[in-house]
């Protein structure tokens, strides 16, 4: 069953531009230039019940204008859209009781009441009865160690306890889909840890579905199995994480230290024989190949290099998924 079923979506936004001097500005009382700015163009997608699907793209991608388009903020140009089996935009009193969504820079909770009288007041919007909300927001409170801080004004906490309580907000009805736009936005890692461990627990326990939005890789590495690649409003990638890992980009770094400087043109005449990209490390004489192959290929590479040049370290790393979207944006891939 498909919780989200987006075909040909898009949306567009009108910019509107003014002329320089007193002049120009004269000019704009009567007639207007503007542009059309399309921020999703033409995208389809479907989200089955219980996956956890990370929603990835750089600032102005258009992640969070699709976000607000699935959760009926924003109305869409064109495209169809079926969220829970209801249109977000004409069932909206209906379908918000299905969905939970926590934006990181905005909040849901009242800044100067304490963070229970919130739930209350979200309790009786969602009409959870008392023997629901004491059962399932029990747990939930427990889980994310909120209990202290149930009684303190939103103003007065940290942003990390902030959020944890955000989060708890939106669950307090339990929804089957969750929307998650850079919940994990300034956090420390302890906190971090503690959400996404939430975070499984419920997709585990309940089968929530999940859709994130977020900057910080570990994010999606720690929760997602499927991302989503947005560019420029459209997808360039949509299918399993550790597909994109592998087949995108050199799954395997080597990074050399040398005792003495190495140019990157001696290392190109040491390694042709091998399918190799050198860059300069962080460090003074470090060098890193992005190589691609199996162990074999790495080891002979090595003997190689060491072969050539005096070697003061050496060590072999996985690509992170950070350097692996960095690579796919620079280099481009084709759209589709």
């Amino acid at each position: 069953m498909n919780v989200i079923e987006v075909k040909d979506l898009r949306k567009e936004f009108t910019s509107y531009s003014s002329r320089s001097g007193l002049k120009g500005a004269f000019r704009d009382l009567f007639t207007r230039n503007y542009k059309i700015l399309r921020a999703v163009d033409d995208i389809s997608l479907q989200v089955k019940q219980g996956e956890m699907v990370g929603y990835i793209g750089e600032n102005g991608a258009g992640k969070s204008t699709t976000i607000k388009m699935l959760t009926g903020i924003l109305t869409p140009t064109s495209g169809e859209v079926m969220v829970n089996g209801m249109n977000p935009h004409k069932e909206r009193e209906k379908f918000v009781q299905t969905i939970g969504v926590v934006f990181g820079q905005r909040s849901q909770l009242w800044w100067d009441i304490a963070v229970q009288e919130s739930f209350r007041l979200l309790k009786k919007v969602y009409k959870v009865s008392d023997e629901d909300y004491d059962t399932h927001m029990k747990e939930v409170i427990e889980t994310l160690e909120i209990g202290p801080l149930l009684d303190k004004p939103v103003r007065k906490l940290s942003l990390g306890q902030r959020m944890r309580c955000e989060l708890a907000a939106a669950l307090i009805h339990n929804p089957p889909l969750l929307f998650l736009d850079e919940p994990t936005i300034g956090l420390d890692v302890l906190v971090k840890m503690k959400i996404r461990g939430f975070l499984k627990e419920i997709n585990r326990k309940y089968k929530t579905t999940i859709l994130l939005t977020t900057h910080d890789l570990a994010d999606i590495e720690a929760l997602c199995e499927r991302v989503v690649l947005l560019d420029e409003g459209s997808i360039i990638y949509d299918g399993r994480l550790d597909e994109l890992q592998k087949n995108w980009v050199e799954g395997k770094q080597v990074h050399f230290e040398f005792q003495h400087a190495v140019e990157k043109s001696q290392l190109e005449e040491v390694s042709t024989h091998f399918d190799v990209k050198w860059r300069c490390g962080e460090r003074e004489n470090q060098w890193i190949a992005m190589i691609d192959g199996d162990d074999d290929a790495i080891s002979k590479l090595m003997s190689q290099v060491m072969l050539h040049h005096s070697i003061s370290d050496v060590k072999i790393n996985r690509v992170s998924t950070e350097e692996i979207i960095r690579n796919i944006y620079e280099e481009g891939i084709n759209h589709g």
